[in-house]
């Protein structure tokens, strides 16, 4: 049965107050570059090879909110700026910038059709493609929005990323999963892999920090196998993990099946992704594009 599911107002709250990270980011193409060389003053420009090597600009905020793996690959330059810095130029320097952001995948940017009062986005920051209008979120901007909209416009986000509904946790599901099954994390960076690891832990206690986590492919493996869980050939049964590999063998998501039909599932890394209660026909769906594996602890 479905049942519907949201976030605390803490939460939201939080949300709020990290979903536009501190610094604004824009990217260019190679050619894009000369339009903007006169506006620069008060703001870095990074290569893209640099700017994503950097350890300042690699926080998982900055990840979730900028949608790092969204960008194209078109995008060779990195302007870092200070909030106030996008106030400082033309209207039409602006929306020239506005549209490559839009055009180049970043994150921040989405129809404003979602809010139920239109008229109370910035007109400054509207932009409209192809009959469109699109919402182009910034720090300073943010920050003098009413709290009303800027809940909005968090819910109605996070229901983009995946949607408030869930199922009951059923009788089989592990004591230790409880507390999370159908819950958002306050904080980002907790992913599908770290899940897992938590679901098929034999100390809970001693490993509850690791859900928290944001664990890679390699990290999860090395894990999977210390707790003596190797491939099958079956069908997925209770207690399995289920994971999935892009061609390349590099592991995509994984999720751990409670009774044989339901799983423990997160499907991202940020805060607006929940640990949920599924079914296959759901993780099918949503990972048809990658490979699935059965992995069964030893007896």
């Amino acid at each position: 049965m479905d049942i519907t599911i949201k976030p605390t107002q803490q939460q939201l709250d939080y949300w709020i107050e990290k979903y536009i990270p501190e610094k604004d980011l824009y990217f260019l193409r190679t050619n894009d570059l000369p339009l903007f060389q006169n506006d620069l003053q008060g703001a870095l420009v990074f290569p893209r090879a640099e700017f994503f090597g950097h350890s300042s600009y690699n926080g998982i905020e900055m990840v979730n909110s900028y949608m790092y793996w969204k960008i194209s690959k078109e995008a060779e330059f990195v302007i870092v700026a200070q909030p106030e810095w996008i106030a400082s130029l033309s209207a039409d320097t602006r929306q020239k910038l506005f549209t490559l952001q839009y055009e180049l995948g970043r994150g921040l940017v989405g129809p404003i059709t979602l809010l139920s009062d239109q008229d109370s986005f910035p007109k400054d920051y509207i932009l409209e493609v192809n009959g469109e209008r699109l919402g182009v979120l910034q720090r300073a901007m943010w920050m003098k929005l009413p709290t009303s909209i800027k809940e909005e416009i968090v819910r109605k986000t996070a229901q983009q990323y995946d949607e408030w509904t869930s199922m009951q946790p059923p009788a089989a599901t592990p004591s230790h999963l409880t507390n999370y099954a159908n819950t958002f994390s306050t904080e980002p960076g907790a992913n599908c892999l770290a899940a897992t690891l938590f679901a098929i832990s034999s100390d809970p206690d001693l490993d509850e920090w690791i859900i928290h986590e944001w664990v890679h492919g390699e990290a999860f493996k090395q894990k999977l196998a210390q707790a003596s869980f190797t491939e099958v050939e079956d069908r997925f049964q209770e207690g399995d993990a289920v994971v999935w590999m892009d061609e390349n063998g590099n592991v995509q998501h994984a999720a751990y099946c409670i009774d044989g039909q339901l799983f423990f599932n997160k499907n991202g890394q940020t805060f607006f992704n929940p640990w949920k209660i599924v079914d296959w026909a759901e993780l099918e769906e949503e990972w048809e594009r990658f490979t699935p594996s059965v992995y069964r602890k030893n007896p």
